[in-house]
């Protein structure tokens, strides 16, 4: 597809960057955008197969932020970024209305504006694009006391080993689609429009089952063979609205969430020398069907009373799941997590495990309380490393005419 910039967009564009770009560049790219899809070429090919799933998108505008209660994508991009020195509330809303009409344009199909490879943009795959702030965000833009007390760096647990390469950061972009080549281009573009204000950090790569491989809304399996995310409050059920969208608080963050991104590495050569009852004794799970030890299918709610001949839980009170647990939907959080493979070292020892995005309403109130417990006891501790952690609120969408941010910028 393409998308012709007119002379207006251009002066916008410069407005928007502070003059970061030329107009030449601006209409050398939309030259390359006309040529690469002008009627020069050759003839379509007589026998094209029909698009499957590459066509497919996502909304951008909306209530809600898209990429959070949309079913997770095959691959993903999690960009953070430090706010350069001297940026401030009026360059941050530069930023944010620059990056809003990029999302908006490359999530529908259409290139964004000076785009060098627009052929690239034109299969979206189900792109989204969710934008997060972290808690030095705030301070640059004058407004720190409309940060929700508890986005901020997590408290220090015995198990975490966190290194700075991947944790912290100002500002989030999660970009996920279901094809590798659109999460490059999207994450180009977007890290182009970003440098004037802000460099990167660190970026992280996370992967799924590819699309099509099983059918839509089955559990995904993470690195070590475990169904993840089995009791998710399912989106659009009033268990979803009320563990994740903000509805209290600061006004400018209701219809937005908070988010949680973890870094956990698996230790895959210890769990290799665990039998499957030591695996599954650990999670408190079947690993073949996901279902509870007491249960017989994967949605079978776990009876953490039940007992065996011996008068011991079947279902260990340190294991995962029973760590993990809450009674209260309003306490659930909600896991849409992807997992990483980094090569592995000279030493032939594997770097994979999971990249943990978990959103929830309420950082202290939510997510902190289930991590406690699962520092203090889970038997899952023996085999897993947090090795990364920030925390950013990620404000509510935008109405065709406005951008992402706007409630708290503006």
């Amino acid at each position: 597809m393409t998308d012709p910039t007119p002379p207006a967009s251009v002066s916008r564009r410069r407005l928007l960057t502070g003059g970061a770009l030329t107009v030449g560049g601006a209409v050398a790219g939309a030259a390359v955008a006309h040529g690469a899809t002008g009627g020069g070429g050759g003839p379509a090919p007589a026998t094209a197969a029909p698009l499957v799933y590459g066509d497919q998108t996502v909304p951008f505008h909306g209530v809600h932020q898209a990429g959070i209660d949309t079913p997770a994508q095959a691959h993903a991009a999690f960009v953070a970024f430090d706010l350069v020195p001297g940026v401030d509330r009026a360059a941050l809303g530069r930023m944010m209305r620059l990056l809003t009409d990029d999302a908006a344009r490359l999530t529908q199909g259409r290139p964004a504006l000076a785009d060098t490879e627009p052929d690239l943009a034109a299969l979206p795959a189900r792109l989204t694009i969710t934008f997060g702030f972290g808690p030095r965000f705030f301070a640059a833009a004058g407004l720190d006391a409309l940060r929700p007390e508890s986005v901020a760096p997590l408290p220090a647990f015995a198990i975490d080993r966190l290194e700075e390469r991947w944790s912290g950061g100002d500002l989030l972009i999660q970009v996920c689609a279901d094809d590798p080549l659109t999460v490059t281009h999207t994450q180009r573009m977007l890290l182009k429009d970003t440098l004037a204000f802000a460099r990167p950090r660190w970026t992280q790569r996370g992967f799924r089952r590819g699309r099509g491989t099983q059918d839509d809304g089955v559990t995904q399996r993470n690195v070590m063979g475990q169904l993840d995310g089995t009791r998710n409050p399912p989106p659009g059920s009033p268990e979803f609205d009320g563990a994740v969208w903000v509805d209290s608080g600061p006004s400018w963050l209701r219809g937005g969430t908070t988010l949680v991104v973890r870094r956990i590495r698996a230790e895959m050569e210890k769990w290799d020398a665990v039998d499957t009852a030591g695996k599954e004794f650990a999670v408190g799970r079947r690993l073949d069907t996901g279902a509870p030890l007491t249960g017989s299918h994967e949605r079978d709610l776990p009876d953490y009373a039940a007992t065996n001949e011996l008068g011991l839980t079947v279902i260990s009170e340190a294991s995962h799941i029973a760590r993990a647990h809450v009674d209260d939907d309003r306490q659930r959080i909600f896991r849409r997590p992807y997992n990483y493979d980094e090569p592995p070292g000279p030493d032939g020892r594997p770097d994979m495990g999971l990249v943990f995005a978990a959103y929830q309403r309420d950082v202290g109130a939510q997510f902190l309380p289930i991590q406690r417990n699962l520092a203090e006891a889970d038997l899952m501790n023996d085999w897993i490393t947090p090795t990364g952690s920030a925390v950013f609120a990620v404000p509510p969408g935008c109405a065709e005419d406005g951008w992402i941010g706007e409630t708290l910028l503006s």
